[in-house]
């Protein structure tokens, strides 16, 4: 069994304007990531969109020393950008579908997605969004850890730091044994 996990591609870090944006490098991997997603619904997969979620009032948050406000629950920049927007409000109503929102970068680390995955018995996880050496980095050594086998769709990550991506896809295939496709 296998799953899709989204992870981040929102307004505020794709989006020209966005609080936190990858710009170009995010926007140029949307055609990338709208297909694989299709992909994935159409066979009946487990999709997860795996979502940034920040309180405006959550003054310990340790990112908040290191970026700007982003993802702030309630505004326009937690929406999916683009096209993806549209899928997800199409199938939301899936079973197969499942919004999560998560504080940290790794969409394991206080969340349930490792209980959700294990349930359905999935082994394969395929990581897509931004930024890939920082959300979706730490979102696969988790998994790695976990033993889930991981898949990185390479046209469907981006980051706004060329070297931390070339970085992060050498680290997922050379120390976390990723299939890059």
């Amino acid at each position: 069994m296998r799953a899709l996990l989204s992870i981040d591609y929102t307004n505020d870090f794709v989006a020209s304007d966005g609080k936190l944006t990858t710009g170009q490098a995010g926007q140029g991997i949307e055609q990338a990531l709208v297909e694989t997603t299709k992909e994935f619904l159409a066979n009946g997969d487990f999709v997860v969109f795996a979502i940034d979620c920040h309180d405006s009032t959550d003054h310990y948050h340790p990112e908040n020393k290191l970026f700007p406000p982003h993802n702030l629950v309630g505004t326009s920049g937690r929406q999916l950008y683009g096209q993806l927007e549209k899928i997800y409000e199409e199938h939301h109503t899936l079973p197969t579908v499942y919004w999560l929102d998560k504080r940290h970068y790794s969409a394991f680390s206080g969340t349930d997605l490792d209980i959700r995955l294990r349930e359905r018995g999935i082994v394969d996880l395929y990581l897509t969004g931004v930024c890939t050496d920082i959300c979706v980095l730490h979102t696969a050594v988790d998994a790695y850890n976990l033993g889930y086998k991981l898949h990185i769709v390479k046209d469907a990550v981006a980051s706004f730091d060329p070297d931390g991506h070339a970085w992060a896809l050498r680290h997922f295939e050379q120390s976390l044994g990723a299939s890059i496709e």
